[in-house]
């Protein structure tokens, strides 16, 4: 099977060496920004174009969201599976006359961030059952974890990930303004946060829940809130206020 993989970004580059390294053929990665796509060939010996689109069966459109549509209408080939590997998007914001399908990787990627793949949850959804044997031996060449996923599912698990990711991380990056601040190196907090995530895996995060808020420590509370100003102090509020919710405090 002729496979080719659309974008430059990070999770196109992560795509492609999760292909190379479970030694699945890539005929071509393909897209716009050429100083990136010619690190990639380099790295992983892969052809490169950001000219022209070699004839394939699957079509893996690795771009951001809003993209997507505009780049799926370069693809002309009737016959072929297009999917892309939006967490939010349906399948028909991909825009020909192809097969379809979502072949979403649950994860966060940076190009400078080793991964291990094989524990990479793929999410997929196809329009036949065809495409959905193919896909799910694909995924499951490089995965452990492989899902089928309607489209109103992978919405929440998109929707779950950014609460579990992407927020997550934005209040690691308000923490070390804090430690930064007070001249204290946040790799001093990395253990607690290393303590703080593999607890979740042996205890469920309602349970493992500490802290000022789930004790109603009103006293650390008007502390902290003193020491804060602007968005920092608003999320610390809207934070502590989410937890005592929670636990009806």
């Amino acid at each position: 099977m002729q496979i080719v993989i659309i974008g430059s970004g990070n999770v196109a580059y992560h795509m492609a060496k999760a292909f190379v390294q479970n030694n699945i053929p890539l005929a071509q990665i393909f897209g716009r920004n050429e100083t990136e796509l010619q690190k990639i060939s380099e790295e992983l010996n892969i052809s490169y174009s950001t000219k022209s689109l070699v004839d394939s069966d699957l079509y893996i459109i690795c771009v951001s969201d809003h993209s997507v549509e505009d780049v799926s209408k370069l693809i002309q080939k009737k016959d072929a599976l297009v999917v892309h590997t939006s967490g939010s998007l349906p399948m028909e914001a991909l825009k020909g006359e192809y097969r379809k399908a979502s072949f979403y990787p649950l994860q966060t990627f940076s190009k400078s961030k080793e991964l291990d793949y094989s524990n990479i949850p793929f999410f997929i959804e196809t329009e036949n059952e065809e495409d959905k044997k193919t896909l799910f031996e694909l995924a499951s060449k490089i995965s452990k974890n492989v899902m089928e996923s309607t489209h109103e599912k992978r919405k929440y698990i998109h929707l779950t990930a950014v609460f579990a990711c992407n927020f997550v991380n934005h209040l690691f990056s308000r923490a070390k303004e804090i430690s930064d601040s007070q001249e204290v190196p946040f790799d001093y907090f990395l253990p607690l946060i290393d303590e703080t995530v593999q607890k979740i895996y042996k205890i469920e995060p309602k349970a493992a829940q500490t802290g000022p808020a789930v004790r109603n420590d009103k006293r650390i509370l008007e502390l902290h809130e003193q020491l804060l100003q602007d968005e920092s102090l608003e999320i610390y509020k809207t934070m502590n206020h989410s937890i005592q919710k929670m636990y009806e405090l």
